[in-house]
């Protein structure tokens, strides 16, 4: 069995647990949320398990496509630090 990887950070960590409970909370799966936003479904995955760090014009399409504002995918996110 392959080992997951961790997230990168805590700040990452925290930005895919919204964005995964925005999905849920929407009752699409990652391929339908990932056509809705216009990105691969497995970089939603990477998003949802902080294991990929969002460009600012990436952080607006998955807000636009999860139909929620990017300040509440960002609002209060922990900082990052150097270790994580």
């Amino acid at each position: 069995m392959p080992t997951l990887k961790p997230p990168i950070n805590a700040t990452l960590a925290e930005f895919g647990v919204r964005v995964r409970a925005r999905r849920v909370a929407l009752g699409w799966s990652q391929e339908v949320a990932a056509d809705h936003i216009g990105i691969h479904f497995t970089h939603l995955g990477q998003v949802e398990r902080g294991q990929r760090s969002s460009r600012i014009e990436n952080i607006l399409k998955l807000a636009a496509g999860l139909q929620i504002t990017p300040g509440e995918l960002l609002d209060d996110l922990p900082f990052p630090t150097e270790n994580g």
